[in-house]
């Protein structure tokens, strides 16, 4: 069985109002949808890319947490 070491970078999400959708995108040539969150108002999501999960896309107001610092979704 091969292990695979999965190293990437982390980042939080905190949903500011309820029904914020995150959406991880796969690698790949086609990108697709592989994963779907939903988070009500004070949720906190950590999440980290991955071999599978290259771009997340976010709906609704959230704050985001990364290594660059803060930044808001859905003003």
């Amino acid at each position: 069985m091969k292990e695979t070491q999965i190293v990437g970078e982390y980042i939080v999400i905190k949903a500011m109002e309820n029904g914020v959708n995150i959406i991880g995108l796969t690698r790949g040539q086609d990108t697709k949808f592989h994963h779907t969150e939903k988070l009500d108002k004070g949720e906190v999501m950590i999440a980290q890319f991955t071999e599978h999960t290259s771009a997340m896309k976010i709906r609704g107001k959230a704050q985001i947490l990364t290594k660059h610092g803060l930044c808001e979704s859905g003003l």
